[in-house]
């Protein structure tokens, strides 16, 4: 099956890897967003969001993540080089990938969101940081 995937990320070579990757597993990447009104902007497009935590509007991506999540029912995976500022983790997000990820770490990550979103069973990646999640429709409206 085809996701849509969201790409929040204000590094364009980095965004443009992960773009790479995405496409190349058959996945839709629905938009690269650099800040927060981009990326809500393309809410409602997305299935899954790999979101970084700091922006071009300043750090910004704990709150995205949550807003997907619990307002638009999208799997989220974060993917930053800060993964302290997620304390605990953010209700209603799958986890956290430390960077720098390589595309076999982008792969893996996309493919372990792809099933949680399918309610599969999946070992998640070995990088990955996994939070307490609620599953795909807990937070959609």
């Amino acid at each position: 099956m085809t996701y849509r995937i969201l790409i929040v990320e204000d590094e364009i070579f980095v965004a443009a890897e992960i773009e790479d990757v995405v496409a190349d597993m058959g996945h839709v990447p629905v938009a690269i967003a650099a800040d927060q009104k981009t990326a809500l902007a393309h809410a409602n497009q997305a299935d899954i969001a790999l979101v970084d935590l700091n922006l071009r509007d300043g750090p910004t991506g704990t709150t995205i993540g949550r807003m997907l999540a619990q307002t638009h029912g999208v799997t989220v995976v974060f993917i930053t080089a800060n993964p302290s500022q997620l304390g605990d983790g953010v209700p209603g997000t799958l986890g956290v990938l430390t960077k720098p990820a390589n595309d076999r770490d982008i792969r893996d990550v996309v493919s372990f969101a792809v099933a949680k979103r399918a309610e599969k069973d999946a070992k998640p990646p070995a990088r990955m940081k996994l939070f307490d999640w609620g599953g795909p429709m807990s937070f959609a409206h």
